[in-house]
């Protein structure tokens, strides 16, 4: 469950704007403050079920926008290769650090 709520968030960081205000209002509510389905139901004036529903229609859409545009994932990818990238320059391998480098900011 940690892990789901992990990447939800990170997704949610990428993505925020591309939901409606209402969704980012309940899904902060819920993912950041830690507030129950019937504590945000009770402080919106709605039901718990429409919480419910409401937040499961933003993790999809969250999700499906990152299945199309990937962004979380090359962020990750960048961030792997970076890592690579400095374990050669403190190893002193600087030519292929250099090498790898330059084929990182060739993909970018």
């Amino acid at each position: 469950m940690l892990e789901k709520t992990v990447r939800v968030n990170r997704l949610f960081d990428f993505y925020r704007n591309l939901l409606t205000s209402r969704q980012q209002k309940i899904f902060e509510f819920y993912y950041q403050g830690d507030l129950s389905l019937g504590e945000i139901a009770e402080s919106e004036n709605c039901s718990r079920q429409a919480v419910h529903d409401l937040l499961k229609r933003a993790v999809g859409k969250l999700e499906k926008l990152e299945s199309e545009l990937k962004f979380l994932d090359q962020k990750r990818h960048r961030q792997v290769e970076l890592k690579q990238i400095l374990s050669l320059l403190e190893e002193e391998e600087l030519e292929l650090a250099r090498k790898k480098l330059k084929q990182h900011l060739e993909a970018l």
